[in-house]
Order: structure tokens, then C-alpha cells, then sequence
């Protein structure tokens, strides 16, 4: 399933402001990070699958770069374990 321009900005939005990587104490939102609109074209293309299934197929497929990208790791291992229930909620209104 694909979305349209306008159904992917919204969930990239969506994304941008609800959704966030924990280091240490530190909430780094997706927005911030410029992860979201990555995040959400991962999504997109799995929503046939459900939300809790895309949920956590795209945030292992997304690779987080760390220390100037030298590093890189999945934004599941980033995601605490809280905003994966977040990711499923935004999620399911585009999983039709």
C-alpha cells in the first residue's frame, strides 16, 4: 500500500511530533532528528501488513547513524519500548 503526497506529509507530521529517540535521559524528537520523513516512507509501504507489524518492521529497516554515521543502528534500539504503542496508534488511521 502506498499513500498519496498529502496522507504521507500528514503522517510524516504526525511522526515529527509524537515520536521521539531516548539517549540516556535526553528525548530526541523525530522532527528534530530529521528521521520522520524516513520513518514514514518505511511505513508506507508496509501498511498492508497492519500497524503493529509495520510499526516494527520499519523501525528495524531504519537505520539510525551514529557519531558523524561512522555507526549505525536500528531506530528500534533507539525507540523506548512506550512509543512503540505511540507508533502503532499514529499508524492506524492510514492502515485501511
Amino acid at each position: 500500500m502506498t499513500l498519496d503526497a498529502r496522507d504521507l506529509e500528514e503522517l510524516t507530521r504526525s511522526l515529527a511530533e509524537r515520536l521521539y529517540l531516548q539517549v540516556a535521559s535526553w528525548h530526541l524528537y523525530l522532527g528534530d532528528a530529521g528521521l520522520a520523513a524516513t520513518l514514514a516512507e518505511e511505513c508506507a509501504g508496509r501498511l498492508d501488513q497492519g500497524a503493529a507489524v509495520c510499526a516494527r518492521q520499519a523501525l528495524e529497516a531504519v537505520q539510525v547513524p551514529i557519531g558523524g554515521g561512522g555507526t549505525r543502528l536500528p531506530m528500534a534500539r533507539l525507540v523506548p519500548p512506550g512509543q512503540l504503542s505511540d507508533l502503532e496508534e499514529v499508524l492506524q488511521p492510514f492502515c485501511r
